[in-house]
């Protein structure tokens, strides 16, 4: 795994075994894929001028259903579940998730470190990795993650400890979402799901979970299975980031 280079003391906001990970970790940390899932709050939990806000345009009764489900889609309707991290050299990497059930000791699977928190705990987790890479990839990071994470961060009060959202078109945040729609030029601009059919990787949906059951998953305490299915995202996004740098990227 490389070189030890990192002081224990740095992560204390980490768990122990976390820290130790992260500390192993090359030295060279050559980049970080990172995505999360979210889970919107009830509609009617909200206040009226918010209702009312969020329903100003929304005329027929299908068009009200469309608002309602949507709010998993806005930080400021919604909170943070789970946050996924792979190391592109090591291919390890942290799962932290929240967990409002019973309480589960952290573990590694598949040299991924699982770790339950709560929203504000798991975000610190997130800057307190991020924060030793110069180079992060996303799949839709710069129109959702990092938005998202950078809000939620401030609704706790959480100064970012790295700028995730640098030049669009610059090397230190790799979307692949821009990259493979060649930043808009294309027609239509397609989901990780369709890329990873396209090219034969393993689609985290191919397990019969999608973005749209996290809620329900939520509801129903399958907090493990969330942070699993967020864990299949960057690993797909890793591999798609494989084909993009070896057959598509042009390098002189």
């Amino acid at each position: 795994m490389g070189n030890y280079y990192y002081v224990l003391d740095e992560y204390h906001d980490l768990s122990t075994s976390s820290a130790i990970m992260l500390k192993c970790l090359s030295h060279t940390m050559p980049g970080i894929i990172f995505d999360i899932e979210t889970v919107g709050r009830d509609f009617k939990s909200l206040d009226a001028p918010t209702q009312e806000y969020l329903l100003r345009y929304a005329e027929t009764e299908d068009e009200k259903k469309e608002v309602k489900d949507g709010l998993s889609f806005y930080p400021q309707t919604a909170e943070i579940v789970a946050i996924g991290m792979l190391d592109t050299d090591s291919q390890k990497g942290f799962a932290f998730y929240q967990n409002t059930g019973q309480p589960l000791l952290p573990f590694e699977e598949e040299g991924v470190r699982y770790e339950t928190g709560t929203e504000e705990e798991i975000i610190n987790k997130f800057w307190n990795v991020i924060k030793n890479y110069k180079q992060f990839i996303t799949f839709n990071g710069r129109g959702f993650d990092c938005p998202f994470i950078l809000t939620r961060s401030a609704v706790h009060k959480i100064k970012p400890k790295k700028d995730i959202m640098p030049n669009r078109y610059g090397d230190i945040h790799i979307d692949l979402f821009d990259q493979l729609s060649f930043y808009g030029a294309t027609r239509r601009k397609f989901s990780l799901d369709m890329w990873c059919r396209t090219f034969g990787i393993k689609s985290p949906k191919e397990d019969g979970i999608s973005g749209y059951d996290v809620k329900d998953l939520f509801k129903a305490g399958r907090f493990l299975d969330i942070a699993r299915y967020c864990v299949g995202d960057i690993r797909a996004t890793g591999e798609l980031l494989l084909y993009w740098e070896k057959y598509m990227r042009y390098s002189p």
